[in-house]
């Protein structure tokens, strides 16, 4: 179930329906102004983001695994819902929010190889209820990105995307990094040597030899701990970095796709084509030209 399935009333103003895919991907950004009513109680596959603009306190109810909480909301106060979770929604007035949904294999990409961290499986912390002006502002400036559509503002909105989860990230993301038993012999200093290794050499040919030689272990031994520890063999985790810096090549149209392929260190343009479908579904033109 998506939390956009259920939504009583439309957005206002909606990320998606105005933005290509490459500045869509990180997370989904949706502006309400609507008339009391409720949501009913269902799981959902993302997590989602409640942030509140209303600058009068008004009284919101809300069902979360089996508790209910009947509390005032105040303006810059922000409900954190994590993917699976028990979730349902009544407000007793007009609200003024914006909604922010996260599909979590993503926000465990964007982790692992822009901020070189490790997330626990739930990823995100349940916060039913927290004031947080910071975030809001940052949530704000995407939406007026958004509404007001100035030069460039998709390359803007994409900026503050990033900006917006690292926030979120360093604030309430479950670090996986500082719960894991390195004594073993894999640290998150030879975590960090080998992402380095992949983000400078993604467009060569990369081997678990030169992962293993960033990290100062044997093959045999680097590829056993790397897999117990980030869970994918080095093999996967390299191919997943490469197309995740093929998803944003593909927002320039001008870029031929044997360019693109050639440049994220696949063999060639069908290579590129059979690894993209099997991740995403799409081919890398249907990614490209999709609205």
């Amino acid at each position: 179930m998506r939390y956009k399935d259920i939504y009583p009333s439309e957005p206002l103003l909606r990320g998606q329906a105005v933005l290509r895919p490459r500045a869509a991907h990180l997370l989904n950004l949706e502006y309400f102004e609507a008339e009391p009513a409720g949501m009913p109680i269902e799981i959902f596959e993302q997590h989602h983001l409640l942030l509140n603009y209303q600058e009068k306190p008004h009284r919101v109810e809300n069902w979360r695994n089996g508790e209910h909480r009947d509390f005032t909301y105040h303006i810059d106060e922000m409900v954190l819902t994590p993917a699976g979770t028990e979730n349902g929604w009544y407000w007793h007035a007009k609200s003024h929010c914006i909604v922010i949904t996260l599909d979590p294999d993503r926000l465990g990409t964007f982790a692992e190889t822009e901020l070189g961290i490790l997330l626990t499986k739930q990823q995100l912390d349940d916060v039913p209820q927290v004031s947080d002006p910071d975030l809001c502002a940052s949530a704000w400036q995407m939406k007026n990105a958004l509404s007001d559509r100035p030069l460039g503002f998709e390359v803007v909105y994409e900026s503050l995307c990033r900006v917006f989860l690292v926030q979120l990230l360093d604030r309430y993301g479950q670090k996986r990094a500082e719960g894991i038993d390195f004594s073993n012999g894999f640290t998150p200093a030879q975590y960090g040597r080998v992402l380095n290794h992949i983000a400078d050499r993604y467009e060569c040919t990369i081997t678990v030899e030169h992962l293993a030689d960033a990290a100062g272990l044997s093959p045999a031994h680097f590829s056993r701990l790397f897999k117990a520890t980030i869970g994918q063999t080095p093999h996967r985790f390299v191919m997943t970095y490469r197309l995740e810096q093929a998803r944003r090549m593909l927002d320039s149209r001008s870029k031929a796709l044997i360019d693109i392929a050639l440049s994220c260190g696949f063999s060639d343009q069908a290579h590129f084509s059979r690894s993209f479908k099997q991740a995403t579904g799409l081919t890398p033109r249907q990614f490209r030209n999709r609205e």
